[in-house]
């Protein structure tokens, strides 16, 4: 899985960040809402960010609408929601050399864009 974007093609804020990342002929892009996520692929996730937890957004409206925030969710629970639903997944995530980057911050899109020049 090496130099892979999970993104979601509807989404702006990943759009904007893709407009931004240099060397994109290295990357392979996943459109995680027509290609999903494979539990192969979650799981070498899991173990480059320490956690499902570390993938997981509490920004998803799915997380909202089933009141989640109101559950103690264990790392299955957590791994089950993403392989379930593509919002689930804090976005987007890029691997590089090794490296995963999760999210939107800028410190986190700043370090991506720095690993991939």
């Amino acid at each position: 899985m090496e130099n892979t974007i999970f993104y979601l093609a509807s989404c702006d804020t990943c759009r904007k960040i893709i407009k931004q990342l240099p060397n994109q002929d290295k990357l392979t892009f996943q459109d995680i809402r027509q290609n999903p996520i494979t539990e192969n692929q979650l799981d070498q996730l899991k173990e480059m960010a320490g956690s499902y937890n570390a993938l997981f957004s509490r920004k998803a409206q799915l997380y909202k609408s089933r009141d989640l925030k109101n559950k103690d969710l264990s790392e299955e629970d957590i791994r089950a929601l993403l392989l379930e639903h593509y919002t689930f997944l804090s976005r987007p995530v890029i691997v590089v050399n090794g490296q995963i980057y999760v999210g939107n911050s800028q410190k986190v899109v700043a370090e991506a864009i720095a690993a991939l020049q």
